[in-house]
């Protein structure tokens, strides 16, 4: 045994490694935005599901990071927990790509891939293709790291072995095989790199396939381990889709294991070609496409087991994220849509609130006081700790369209959070006029119901037009055009008071109140509008991609 052969081998095994991590993650830059997209709109029934998860797992190569972005989707109440079963028993097709890259041998292109790759990340200003630069980049450390591996000066080490040779002759004990290939995928945290480090060493005549298969069963139960480990303490539909994926390769180790024991299929495996390498890549790939066959037509049955066996968690305070799993921040994609999902409820929890403020000020009653401030003190909740994780996401890559985006979430935040304020400001004015025993006349009380109504309107069309995203020439015009209408009632209530005080119709005490009330809905108008502005997005970014 040499050092060199060693240091070889560990070279080797990490190039492999970082390449896969690295040409994922400048997959998830360049494709992360339109994947979110495609999983939202595709997965309405199980079979487009499974064709989604399989051609998302086939370019981002990681089944486990496609069911951790499916985690932050379930969590931001983008899809269901059947929809994302199916996409995840796609994932697990989509995966063996790796497999059969690394059994055709393209790492003859590895260098090229190298080459091109720095040439693009150093020379291209645009960020879209230096994200495909490091994409490739990473495609070509990930072959030529095999390829190292591979390698008489790595595979020596193992070659010159008696001990490694003496284990694998006489390696023929299913459970021992599952237990190796588990924990091989729990230490280097792919199935994907797994099946490639066992391809290596079948090339290399080191891994005769009686052993190798139940390896391959392993590593794919093993698969399972990081996101059952992930998945603790994390939210209800996070731990059943773990659960879940779990499931799925387990039914898949208790098909294979026994007819890999009890029937000639290694023996088939073997006679499909000479090259170990292939003869791995088409047990992996076997092993996940019946499996997935076979439990596609049950899917919504799994779906019901792992609900009786993960019970919803009952919980006391509503002080709490609902969208967002702080556990979860990895996958920058779903995060987003997190962030996005946790403010759309603040948002309707700002507008209960203005809705509760008026009504308390047009009924002279304080019946919904308390709820009043409880959902003051939520929207406080919801802004520091919102905005808390926001900025832990921006320590993460994100692509130019989402770093915008969760800029532009920070300014929305604070205005909901004014917005609130102002709600309370018009609760309290409500307690001043029932405590100083103040009555308004008819016409000022109408005139605040109408402002009123405009007022909400705007509200709405602008929280809309944000979080889709687009604020058309029209609407920014119908907008603009209920401001200015606000504005001149707010003008013409304040000249009617003016001449009801003048009359003795009012008094000045009630003045006062009236027309802070009128500022509050003025102000909260005007911060309504601000966020309808941030729904235009940035035309000079879009440009740069």
């Amino acid at each position: 045994m040499d050092i060199v052969n060693i240091i070889n081998l560990a070279g080797g095994l990490g190039l492999f490694l970082f390449g896969m991590r690295y040409m994922s993650d400048g997959i998830n830059q360049v494709a992360g935005t339109s994947l979110k997209r495609l999983l939202e709109k595709l997965t309405n029934n199980r079979f487009k599901g499974f064709l989604l998860g399989l051609l998302v797992t086939t370019i981002i190569q990681s089944s486990s990071a496609t069911t951790v972005m499916l985690m932050g989707f379930l969590n931001a109440g983008i899809m269901t927990l059947l929809q994302a079963s199916a996409v995840i028993l796609g994932a697990h097709i989509g995966t063996t790509i790796t497999a059969v890259l690394i059994a055709i041998d393209v790492s003859a292109i590895a260098p090229i891939c190298i080459f091109i790759g720095i040439v693009m990340i150093m020379f291209c200003k645009k960020s879209t293709k230096r994200n495909i630069g490091q994409i490739i980049l990473g495609f070509g450390i990930l072959f030529f790291g095999l390829k190292y591996m591979s390698g008489d000066s790595a595979m020596g080490v193992l070659k010159t072995s008696a001990a490694f040779k003496s284990f694998i002759m006489k390696a023929n004990n299913p459970i021992v095989g599952l237990l190796v290939g588990g924990l091989m995928c729990a230490i280097l945290q792919s199935s994907s790199a797994s099946i490639g480090v066992l391809q290596a060493l079948a090339l290399q005549g080191l891994m005769p396939m009686n052993f190798a298969i139940y390896l391959i069963i392993g590593v794919n139960v093993g698969s399972a381990m990081p996101l059952l480990l992930s998945s603790i303490g994390a939210k209800t539909n996070a731990k059943r889709a773990a659960f879940i994926y779990f499931i799925f390769d387990v039914v898949g180790m208790l098909i294979f294991t026994p007819l890999a024991i009890l029937t000639p299929y290694t023996s088939f495996l073997t006679n499909l070609s000479a090259n170990g390498s292939v003869q791995v890549a088409s047990g992996h790939i076997i092993f996940k496409v019946v499996t997935a066959i076979i439990l596609l037509p049950f899917v919504k049955y799994i779906v019901k087991l792992s609900e009786t066996v993960i019970k919803r968690k009952e919980h006391d305070s509503d002080f709490r994220f609902l969208y967002i799993d702080p556990l979860h921040v990895g996958n920058t994609t779903s995060s987003v849509a997190q962030v996005s999902s946790e403010i759309v409820r603040m948002a309707g929890i700002v507008r209960e609130n203005l809705e509760l403020s008026i009504q308390a000020f047009n009924n002279g009653t304080l019946e919904h006081a308390h709820l009043i401030r409880e959902n003051e003190e939520k929207i406080n909740w919801l802004n520091s700790n919102i905005s808390d994780f926001a900025i832990t996401l921006t320590a993460q890559p994100l692509s130019p369209h989402s770093s915008e985006y969760v800029g532009k979430l920070f300014h929305v935040l604070i205005d909901l959070e004014r917005i609130g304020d102002h709600a309370m400001n018009i609760l309290e004015r409500t307690e001043r006029t029932i405590e100083d025993n103040l009555a308004f006349s008819e016409y000022g009380m109408a005139d605040v119901r109408k402002i009123y109504d405009v007022v909400i309107k705007i509200y709405d069309l602008s929280i809309d037009a944000f979080f889709k995203e687009d604020l058309t020439v029209s609407q920014k015009a119908e907008i603009q055009g209920l401001i200015k209408e606000t504005q001149d009632m707010i003008t013409k209530a304040l000249d009617d008071h003016v001449e009801r005080l003048r009359k003795g119709i009012c008094h000045t005490a009630q003045g006062v109140i009236f027309t802070k009330l009128l500022q509050d809905l003025d102000r909260t108008g005007d911060h309504s509008y601000n966020i309808a502005k941030l729904a235009k997005k940035d035309t000079e970014l879009i440009s740069q991609l």
